[in-house]
């Protein structure tokens, strides 16, 4: 692997690693039960998208915007690997990025919504592993 690939490599791994954190926070947050603050598994499920798909972006060198809009993302992907159909679902999860986070007139995360944002960020780290599993990065 030549060095500007290897330090290309170091830096998607480090996207994945925050992405893995907030999968890992939304996980073990859900376990709270009657006391857990659904908007912020919401929040952290987002996260956890957004953050897999910017590793894509900077693995192949593809300058981004600040955007939490998983659309957004997903387009800017499509050079490399078109997910927009097999994740169009994800797009959901992009209200949570910032409604989730400050108090104002959004209305409440559901259990069953953040369930459901849980599963679609699982199902972007799944694709995006296994993308980059395909290109031959070592992932953890």
């Amino acid at each position: 692997m030549t060095a500007p690939r290897e330090s290309l490599v170091a830096r998607a791994r480090e996207w994945i690693a925050h992405a893995d954190d907030d999968l890992t926070v939304a996980t073990l947050t859900l376990t709270l039960m009657e006391q857990c603050p659904f908007r912020l598994v919401a929040y952290h499920a987002q996260q956890c998208a957004e953050k897999y798909l910017k590793a894509v972006l900077v693995l192949h060198g593809v300058d981004f915007p600040r955007t939490h809009n998983i659309a957004r993302l997903l387009a800017l992907c499509a050079n490399h690997f078109d997910w927009r159909k097999e994740l169009r679902d994800a797009e959901e999860l992009t209200p949570f990025a910032i409604a989730s986070r400050y108090p104002g007139d959004e209305e409440p995360v559901s259990e069953s919504e953040a369930r459901r944002a849980l599963d679609l960020a699982q199902n972007v780290r799944a694709s995006v592993r296994q993308a980059l599993i395909g290109e031959g990065i070592t992932l953890a």
